[in-house]
C-alpha cells in the first residue's frame, strides 16, 4: 500500500472516530502543528491551545481529506495554517477592544494588562521587520501568513515557479527569525 493510500485509511479512520486513529495522527504531526504555532503565537500556552484546537478541526473535516489532491502533510498544515491565520486575526481585532476582566487577565489570551504594551510592541517590531524584507520574501510572508494565501496561489499570483517561491519563504522566515529574536533578546 503506497504512503498515499495509508493516509487515505488514516482519515478515513479518523473520520468514523475510530479509537486510536486521531492518536496517530497526532504521533504523526503534533510536533510539526507545535513548530508553526509557536513560531507564530505568542506564548507556549497559546500554542498548546492551538494545536488541540487544529486537531480537534482535523478530526472534524477528516471525511473531507482526498489522498489524490493532496499529501496528509500538506492537508493537516493547511488546516493548521488557516486556524493559525484565523486565531491570529481574532487576536488582533480583540487586542483593540481593550476589555479585560475583574481578575486583570484580558479577555483573549489571559495576559495580565501590564503585557499588553510589550505585546503591541512586538506586534509592531515584527510588522517593521517584515516591511525591511527583501520584497519578494516580504510579499510572499504577508500573502502566505497574514493574507491566508497558499504558496500555490502566491506563485500563481506572482506568475514565479513554487520553488522560488517556497525558497522565498525559507529565506525571509530564517532572516525575519534572526532579526526578531534580536530585537526581543534586547
Amino acid at each position: 500500500m503506497s504512503q498515499h493510500e495509508e493516509d487515505s485509511v488514516l482519515m478515513d479512520r479518523v473520520a468514523r472516530g475510530e479509537e486510536g486513529a486521531v492518536g496517530e495522527l497526532y504521533d504523526r504531526f503534533g510536533s510539526l502543528v507545535f513548530k508553526v504555532a509557536r513560531q507564530l503565537l505568542s506564548t507556549r500556552a497559546e500554542a498548546e491551545d492551538a494545536v488541540q484546537e487544529i486537531f480537534v478541526r482535523l478530526w472534524q473535516t477528516a471525511d473531507r481529506y482526498d489522498h489524490r489532491r493532496a499529501k496528509l502533510v500538506t492537508w493537516v498544515m493547511l488546516i493548521a495554517r488557516r486556524h493559525l491565520i484565523d486565531r491570529l486575526r481574532r487576536n488582533a481585532v480583540r487586542g483593540t477592544a481593550g476589555s479585560f476582566r475583574a481578575d486583570g487577565t484580558s479577555d483573549e489570551s489571559g495576559h495580565k494588562p501590564e503585557q499588553k504594551p510589550l505585546e503591541d510592541e512586538r506586534n509592531h517590531s515584527l510588522l517593521e521587520r517584515i516591511a525591511e524584507l527583501p520584497e519578494l520574501q516580504r510579499v510572499v510572508i504577508e500573502r502566505a501568513y497574514l493574507q491566508g494565501f497558499t504558496l500555490r496561489q502566491v506563485s500563481e499570483q506572482l506568475e514565479a515557479p513554487l520553488g522560488t517561491i517556497k525558497s522565498a519563504l525559507s529565506r525571509g522566515l530564517a532572516r525575519l527569525r534572526e532579526r526578531v529574536r534580536a530585537d526581543w533578546a534586547v
